[in-house]
């Protein structure tokens, strides 16, 4: 016993640095010029802001609120959730040792009766780390899936509200195609009174009316879109298709500031890239692990029996040490590959906070253009409105042609229609660039983490930290 104690002490001595190692962030991750040319210094940013607050239209909040309660995804994340949660539940009881018991009765020739309850037990010591690598493994991998649940929040809010501003948008067009519609067929009726006036020909009407049945084919294709963008965003709700209640996109008004807050801050705002990190997490415990196998493992198994007639007690107690020998090159084979996708894995954290900085800097970049692009197109659409209100005033002086003042009305249509599109991007560039930052979670509609002792140290953690804020602000004031 003497000697395996011995060997065990040496080989924890060895190994005692890596395998008992927590997980640590690798130098090598960067978040220097994250966001490129554009980057901020902020210290705030616009994921501190809930979506409540973000999007102030009460049918897209009700909208929101349904999504997330009815959703399937989010039902989904709740079910990985409490798999995860059970997960780290099992790896926690490999601390303790297992028993068995196979009670025997019987009886003899003699009428004699007699009994016995043989115990059995067995236990693992953590010599190596084993089951502490697993239980850190299994709780990065319960936070992981909190992490998922919320990657799928933000996701879906951000989903909901992008397709429920392009229900505004295409109702928006609708109605200028509409109207549009409208005083094409009355330019078709104007130009028959002008041929039989013998003011204009037949190749004006033909050009007249195929003008018409053009705008008239564009609101089929736009009523064919509210459909498809309906369905779509019942699916998104966990409802039937149906009219959704909505406002109007002239009414549609983001007063928030563009502020992005520093890079570093994606790390702690971000879920999915909280996600990579945590995946990194398990990649790292998966090494430790296989590492552990290296080495020998001892276990304590102990037999006893309570026997009858007579009444006695038999104890016995073995310690085991066993030494992979026939295994040894494949447990150093999966050693290596765990190691491998240990690399990999910093390579896709790295490579995840790199696309996430590419998000913000597109979607930035897509909010100033659109507002850009706004004040222009302004312009231009009272520019062409002004150009068809004279056109027809030349044209009752017959200055000009009632061709010039069709070709004046089919600009300014052309431009509306552009006008309504420009104004969705830039809404669509300040929604998605509120995603990309990690906005858009909702504590209330979280499932109860609480029931995990990992997310109460959390909170724990979080609120003496706010305490020590409190308390050192206090200070500086006395």
């Amino acid at each position: 016993m003497r000697k395996i104690v011995l060997i065990l002490s040496i080989v924890t001595l060895f190994t005692s640095c890596s395998i008992y190692k927590k997980y640590s962030r690798p130098e090598s991750i960067s978040t220097n010029q994250l966001y490129g040319d554009i980057e901020k210094a902020d210290t705030t940013t616009m994921a501190d802001i809930s979506w409540r607050e973000f999007f102030t239209d009460p049918h897209l909040q009700g909208y929101i609120e349904q999504g997330l309660k009815n959703n399937i995804d989010i039902a989904l994340a709740v079910e990985r959730i409490s798999q995860a949660e059970l997960a780290l539940q099992s790896a926690k009881l490999a601390f303790i040792p297992s028993f068995s018991f196979e009670p025997q009765i019987g009886s003899s020739l003699d009428v004699k009766f007699s009994y016995a309850v043989p115990i059995k037990a067995s236990w693992e010591i953590d010599i190596m780390a084993r089951n502490i690598n697993a239980k850190r493994r299994a709780e990065a991998n319960a936070e992981y899936n909190r992490l998922y649940y919320r990657s799928v929040q933000t996701a879906l809010v951000s989903a909901i509200a992008n397709n429920y501003y392009t229900l505004l948008m295409i109702d928006a067009q609708l109605r200028v195609s509409r109207a549009t519609s409208k005083s094409w067929k009355d330019n078709v009726r104007t130009m028959k009174a002008m041929k039989e006036a013998g003011m204009t020909n037949e190749a004006g009407i033909s050009r007249t009316e195929a003008n018409s049945c053009s705008v008239d084919a564009s609101v089929f294709d736009l009523e064919l879109k509210l459909i498809q963008a309906q369905n779509s965003f019942a699916l998104l709700l966990g409802v039937t298709p149906q009219d959704f209640p909505r406002g109007e996109m002239n009414n549609v008004d983001f007063k928030q500031e563009l502020f992005v807050g520093i890079p570093a801050q994606m790390l702690s705002r971000r879920p999915d890239v909280k996600q990579a990190e945590y995946e990194l997490q398990l990649a790292f415990y998966n090494t430790n692990i296989a590492h552990a196998e290296l080495y020998p493992s001892l276990t304590i198994t102990g037999d006893g029996a309570f026997k009858g007639n007579p009444a006695t007690w038999a104890l016995g107690f073995v310690g085991k040490l066993v030494q992979p020998i026939f295994n040894a090159g494949a447990n150093r084979a999966n050693y290596k590959i765990a190691q491998s996708k240990q690399r990999e894995a910093v390579m896709n954290f790295q490579h995840k906070l790199l696309e996430a900085g590419n998000e913000v800097n597109t979607y930035l970049a897509q909010c100033h253009t659109a507002r850009s692009k706004t004040e222009l197109r302004i312009r231009q659409v009272e520019t062409l409105k002004r150009s068809v209100y004279s056109t027809r005033q030349l044209m009752s002086h017959s200055e000009a042609t009632y061709l010039e003042v069709l070709t004046a009305q089919q600009a300014l249509l052309s431009a509306q229609l552009q006008q309504i599109s420009d104004r969705f991007e830039g809404i669509q560039g300040v929604i998605n660039l509120y995603r990309a930052l990690g906005g858009g979670t909702d504590a209330s509609f979280e499932p109860a983490f609480d029931k995990n002792p990992i997310f109460r140290c959390e909170k724990r953690a979080k609120r003496k930290a706010e305490r020590e804020v409190a308390e050192k602000e206090m200070g500086e004031k006395r």
